[in-house]
């Protein structure tokens, strides 16, 4: 069968300039998360006080901005608001350089970079999602998630290691300096795309909280978010303990505890690529469900892992590759979904809600783990974990889901109805849960 929604990338000309500027805008931000705080130990000598600050202070804008940002793009255009964050971002980097240099750089400072590049790229995020709708044709919203997620995931990848290299081959001041251009380059792809952008609404009474409510009142939208909700607060827990289980207490060496972890990430893009492909194949809700049964069932085996040294790498390794697929594969879903369903007035304020919801679990799923650990050990805090995943699942995996053969099928039923199961299969549909 010939399906419109390949080569969205191949045809689509403006989508591909946005996809490159897009692409370039993950990378730096993946760089930056790790380059910052390598500045602040190497050059400044900075301890771990120091770095946890700059680190807090990048991520702070996640909990704090998603509700005003989504309001406030409600009523605006949102492709050059993306370009003018990343015109903000490079200029807030470029600073650093320049205080090296000057001999004004200090902790403080690079304390309110994060600050000011965290609180840019939540605006950008955020205009992402609500402008790729307006970029592509529904039929091809599938394939464009699937390669924004993509880029995405591979720069979760490669990010760290390219910050590190960069580091050492160039110096921090350097390679915040070349991080820079690279929000340069972004903003020149997306200012790249020329497909006319829809007005805004001229009136618009909506209010800050009318994304949460449009998240509350439907139910693919509610089973969605309470979904990502429970799975970052639990991977959270399993984060905080996994360490202390695999490296303190059963000996794990560090090296081969990273090339374990790091298997998840190539897994992720096998799962983003492969995504649209399965949807095809199974349907849209089935090709959920086995997904969400990857990323959500497969850590269950993490706590009774047998062996030690390269055997548990390897038991590691396997249980995160294969998790990292059912991720993959489930964010590119998760993020069509919530682009059909939510009434395209309604995108930025949505997308918002959704952000402060998600990202405001993680926070918590952090505590709880440390108390878990502290209280009955890495095994049960990991146990504890692992479980939450899996419960996580639960609301995805509703009868009325599993039954979608496309996502539009849940925007002709906002009501929840359950799909009928002979319907014809159009064409295929498309952090930390996103």
């Amino acid at each position: 069968m010939v399906t419109p929604t390949r080569g969205v990338l191949r045809r689509n000309r403006d989508f591909r300039r946005f996809w490159a500027g897009h692409t370039a805008s993950v990378v730096g931000s993946q760089v930056t998360a790790v380059a910052l705080p390598l500045l602040a130990s190497l050059t400044l000598g900075a301890g771990a006080a120091g770095v946890a600050v700059i680190a807090t202070a990048s991520y702070l804008p996640n909990l704090l901005l998603p509700l005003l940002i989504g309001h406030w793009l409600q009523r605006r255009r949102r492709r050059p608001v993306m370009i003018g964050a990343d015109l903000v971002r490079a200029g807030t980097l470029a600073v650093v350089p320049v205080a090296y240099l000057l001999g004004f750089l200090s902790v403080p400072l690079l304390v309110v970079v994060a600050l000011v590049v965290g609180a840019a790229s939540v605006v950008f995020e955020i205009g992402s999602f609500a402008y790729v709708p307006s970029l592509v044709d529904d039929t091809d919203l599938a394939d464009a998630n699937r390669a924004t997620q993509g880029s995405t995931t591979a720069a979760q990848v490669a990010g760290p290691g390219l910050a590190g290299g960069l580091t050492q081959l160039a110096g921090p001041p350097l390679a915040v300096a070349l991080d820079a251009v690279s929000y340069l380059a972004s903003a020149l792809g997306v200012a790249g795309a020329r497909r006319v952008e829809p007005a805004p609404p001229r009136e618009d009474a909506g209010g800050i909280l009318d994304g949460l409510r449009v998240i509350a009142v439907n139910p693919w939208l509610r089973a969605l978010t309470t979904h990502a909700t429970i799975y970052n607060a639990a991977s959270q827990i399993v984060t905080v303990n996994l360490v202390v289980l695999m490296v303190t207490d059963r000996g794990l060496s560090p090296g081969l505890f990273g090339l374990a972890l790091s298997a998840a990430g190539a897994g992720a893009l096998v799962g983003t690529l492969a995504s649209t492909r399965l949807a095809e194949r199974l349907g849209y809700g089935r090709a959920f469900a086995a997904a969400l049964l990857l990323s959500t069932g497969t850590p269950l085996l993490i706590a009774a892992l047998p062996g030690s040294g390269g055997a548990l790498a390897a038991g590691l390794a396997g249980v995160q590759f294969t998790a990292g697929i059912g991720l993959g594969v489930a964010n590119v879903l998760s993020v069509t979904l919530r682009q059909v369903v939510i009434p395209r007035g309604n995108l930025a304020r949505s997308g918002g809600g959704y952000r402060v919801l998600i990202y405001g679990a993680l926070p918590l799923g952090s505590a709880l783990g440390g108390v878990l650990g502290h209280g009955a050990g890495s095994r049960v805090g990991v146990a504890v974990g692992t479980a939450g995943l899996a419960v996580s699942a639960v609301p995805m995996l509703t009868r009325r889901i599993r039954g979608l053969r496309t996502p539009q099928q849940a925007r002709t039923d906002p009501a929840g109805a359950a799909p009928t199961e002979t319907a014809p299969a159009g064409g295929p549909p498309t952090a930390v849960r996103r």
